[in-house]
């Protein structure tokens, strides 16, 4: 098992942070987070699957992918690229797509930005998220939501999907 150091904080009201080390590259992290053939690989909480319809990776670049439940349930998100730093960073509008509401009937949070940073810290990648909601009570849509529990979900596959790279 590798070393798993994560933790998650709110720095205001409206935000969410999420960290985790991986035992990996910096470059190798970042191109997992970025690239189709590797997102479609680890992207989304344990047992669900992805498809990439979309990635534009530039600045105005729109991205969408459809998480896949065990059940066959999809849920489609989307966002466009804000700032892209390779290998440091991304900022990008989080959106839930059409058809998503139908699924969880609940009323979602709007107008969320994450930023993804990428650093370097002994041969290892610290992955700090940052989740921004509008409001404060977006942001607790969102937790009830289990948007912490997911990502944390997101991040151990993540975490697999790197250490059988790294093992290559």
């Amino acid at each position: 098992m590798l070393e798993q150091n994560n933790s998650t904080s709110t720095q205001s009201e409206r935000e969410i942070i999420i960290t985790r080390v991986f035992n990996a590259p910096r470059e190798l992290v970042f191109k997992a987070w970025t690239e189709p053939k590797h997102i479609a690989q680890w992207w989304g909480p344990k047992g669900f699957t992805t498809r990439v319809t979309q990635m534009d990776l530039r600045p105005g670049g729109e991205w969408r992918y459809v998480m896949i439940a065990p059940d066959g349930t999809e849920y489609p998100v989307k966002g466009v690229f804000r700032e892209i730093v390779p290998p440091e960073r991304i900022v990008t509008s989080d959106e839930f797509d059409e058809g998503f509401e139908q699924v969880i009937k609940a009323d979602l949070p709007q107008g969320i930005v994450i930023t993804a940073i990428f650093e370097e810290v002994d041969s290892k990648t610290k992955l700090t998220l940052q989740i921004v909601h509008e409001s404060a009570d977006d942001r607790r849509k969102h937790e009830e939501m289990g948007v912490v529990a997911g990502w944390n979900s997101t991040f151990d596959c993540l975490d697999e999907f790197l250490a059988k790279i790294v093992a290559n």
